[in-house]
């Protein structure tokens, strides 16, 4: 687990480190401290399960933004066997905000694309925090076109708070791109799972987060815009952050109420980063059984469920978000 800990986690990470400290000690010294130690678990539990069955949306998205979260390639390695890697966009250049490749997922080939963050400041750096360039969208649609070719499912892994802002992204034509991507996936004839496992915003996210099923982890977040860049505009306060991530009900709860999303995948209390293995093996059996579902349907017939999809339940979901929230 990573050594990130926020504010309102400290009471029980402290006592989970002396817990921790004691078992050390026991088995260091020979001393039986079984009692002590099961009483310390025992209030750790409560308090482990009375911080983190009532967090708020701001709290939430925390989470999904903890440095020790799994990231696209971590899934991968931990899902897949026999992944290789693809690189480049066959026009400007290679874009390591996102990764994609071949595997096996249960045996079966698929094509497997994701956004990736970097673990450290030298890795963020080379990964552009995550954050793809137009290249990075076009190598995309390159693989889904590819595994489209050759009758191969496509899975994303969607991680991301947005598309690149900066200029040369821009001059690039990083919103025609975008645009380009959503109506790739939007018309690929093959079947396309999207799995949000961590943030997701924006039409950064949406660009390869179009398909047939949509899942999205238990602490993820999902929205037009981040808390933040709401909040810049609502209130001219970036610290109304926590406003923000209420009112745009952006939790995986709320969107799957709104039908933004088909299924919330439980984590490992805490979040993913507490327990990668755990994390990836709901992921992985929700994929499997995703694509079982969507086998023997034709592509045609998929690529209409797909349209209508979007242009009739998307709609209905946000039309019902309006009108509660008397916009």
């Amino acid at each position: 687990m990573s050594r990130a800990v926020f504010d309102w986690e400290r009471p029980l990470v402290e006592l989970e480190s002396r817990i921790a400290e004691l078992q050390a000690f026991s088995q260091e010294r020979g001393i039986d401290l079984s009692g002590e130690i099961a009483t310390l678990e025992e209030r750790a539990a409560r308090l482990r399960e009375e911080t983190y069955r009532n967090l708020t949306a701001w709290q939430r998205v925390q989470i999904a933004r903890h440095p020790g979260r799994p990231t696209a390639l971590d899934y991968i390695s931990l899902m897949m066997e026999d992944f290789m890697e693809l690189h480049g966009d066959r026009a400007f250049r290679d874009d390591p905000a996102i990764v994609g490749g071949i595997g096996l997922l249960a045996g079966r080939p698929v094509t497997v694309i994701g956004t990736q963050k970097g673990r450290d400041t030298k890795e963020n750096l080379a990964r552009n925090f995550g954050l793809p360039h137009p290249e990075g969208y076009r190598k995309a649609m390159r693989l889904a076109e590819q595994a489209a070719k050759f009758h191969r499912p496509v899975i994303t892994l969607v991680d991301i708070v947005g598309a690149y802002p900066g200029i040369e992204a821009e001059e690039r034509g990083q919103g025609l791109t975008i645009a380009e991507s959503i109506r790739t996936f939007s018309l690929l004839p093959t079947p396309v799972i999207c799995a949000i496992t961590g943030e997701a915003g924006s039409g950064g996210a949406l660009a390869i987060g179009v398909g047939d099923r949509i899942l999205m982890m238990e602490y993820a977040w999902h929205s037009v815009i981040s808390p933040e860049g709401c909040a810049s505009i609502l209130w001219k306060d970036a610290r109304q952050a926590a406003a923000a991530a209420e009112a745009l009900r952006l939790t995986a709860a709320e969107c799957l109420k709104l039908g933004v999303v088909d299924e919330v995948l439980p984590e490992p209390l805490g979040g993913a980063h507490r327990d990668p293995r755990t994390a990836a093996s709901t992921l992985k059996q929700a994929l499997v059984r995703a694509l079982s579902d969507l086998d023997g349907i034709p592509v045609e017939t998929l690529v209409q469920q797909r349209l209508e999809r979007y242009r009739r339940d998307r709609s209905a979901g946000w039309q019902r978000h309006s009108s509660e929230a008397g916009l």
